[in-house]
């Protein structure tokens, strides 16, 4: 019976953490809360804590980074799922894949953003352009944002289902070209926010396109 309880325990924190990483608490591309803090704000032991944090782990919903802590990199299962496969992705094939969502998801967004949208959109460029001289690992965290924030504003649940399950990628793929090319497409940034905030649907897919564009032509046979 005591094997049964445990078992009972650790699906209960599970489904609990699950709950607090759909709700956002938590969002996509942020580091979750130590085992022992964890183990605090639920009232559990840490053999449980780190066993429901391992089975969202495999589940594809967290994931574990040497010398920095857990991640969510996903909302939900299959999410995670189409995490581990878009891992090993060409980097190519996943700019392909943003070009198509992407662009259609700043037209969605010029028709269907709010006051909120607009906010959060000004904020995260404004923190995206601010930062990248000073602080690049914040600036690029503010650019994931900031995409993620457009598709968000699509109000389509299946694009931003699909596209959280892009955010680790997206955001590693980000790394590796600044490492190479020390620049930060603020004008273009610009230009797009201002494109939905102005409703301007034909512009915001124009410009989402051109900059994806310029993104591509740096591989070979595109």
């Amino acid at each position: 019976m005591q094997s049964v309880r445990r078992t009972s325990l650790i699906a209960q924190v599970t489904e609990q953490l699950k709950d607090d990483i759909r709700s956002g608490r938590w969002p996509i591309g942020t580091r979750i809360p130590t085992e022992p803090e964890l183990a605090e704000l639920t009232g559990t032991g840490r053999n449980t804590l780190r066993e429901a944090v391992q089975a969202l782990v495999h589940a594809g919903m967290l994931e574990r980074r040497q010398g920095s802590g857990t991640y969510v990199i996903a909302t939900s299962e299959v999410g995670g799922t189409l995490a581990k496969y878009f891992a090993e992705a060409a980097e190519r094939d996943v700019l392909e894949l943003r070009h198509g969502i992407e662009s259609t998801a700043a037209a969605l967004a010029a028709h269907r953003r709010d006051d909120s949208d607009i906010a959060t959109l000004r904020r995260l460029l404004d923190d995206r352009n601010r930062l990248w001289r000073v602080d690049r690992t914040a600036a690029i965290e503010a650019d994931v944002q900031l995409h993620r924030a457009i598709v968000l504003a699509s109000g389509n649940a299946v694009y931003i289902e699909f596209y959280d399950s892009l955010l680790g990628y997206i955001e590693s793929g980000i790394r590796s070209r600044t490492d190479r090319i020390d620049s930060w497409y603020a004008a273009e940034h610009r230009e797009l926010v201002q494109a939905i905030v102005d409703g301007d649907a034909e512009k915001a897919a124009r410009t989402t396109r051109c900059f994806l564009d310029t993104l591509l032509a740096d591989y070979p046979g595109h």
